[in-house]
């Protein structure tokens, strides 16, 4: 049985804000991804790469589901490199202070074929210092 991953972190921030960082390509640059080809609507595609001039592991995603200021779900694949499809939920909670941000990134299984790079550790990890570092480090400026 396949258990997906989730992340969760508490952030300093009105939902609005953060919100803002998470769908506005000119800022998820300066926390996430440079994703260039970004739009917010569904049924729309974007693709983007590791940061680094080797242009290394094509992300391609479709968005799935778009809830203003709740939730953002979108697939995340690797077409490169396997057929497999995941899926990555964003949802946020607007809490009496700030803003409760909740990842969950189901199938990551699917990718363990790839190597370490694409286990479920790495992810986990990774999706800990995006949302736990460096969104929280964003959102806060």
């Amino acid at each position: 049985m396949n258990t997906p991953i989730t992340v969760q972190y508490k952030i300093n921030a009105p939902v609005e804000k953060v919100w803002n960082a998470l769908t506005d390509k000119n800022k998820m640059k300066s926390w996430y991804f440079d994703i260039q080809d970004f739009t917010l609507e569904v049924g729309k595609e974007f693709n983007f790469y590791e940061p680094g001039e080797e242009k290394k592991y094509h992300h391609q995603c479709h968005i799935l589901e778009i809830i203003p200021n709740e939730k953002l779900k979108h697939t995340w694949s690797y077409p490169e490199l396997s057929d497999a499809v995941t899926t990555v939920t964003w949802e946020l909670q607007k809490e009496d202070i700030g803003t409760l941000v909740k990842l969950t990134h189901e199938n990551v299984e699917s990718f363990e074929g790839l190597g370490e790079n694409f286990s479920k550790a790495s992810f986990t990890e990774g999706w800990n210092k995006i949302i736990g570092k460096s969104m929280k480090e964003y959102v806060k400026k």
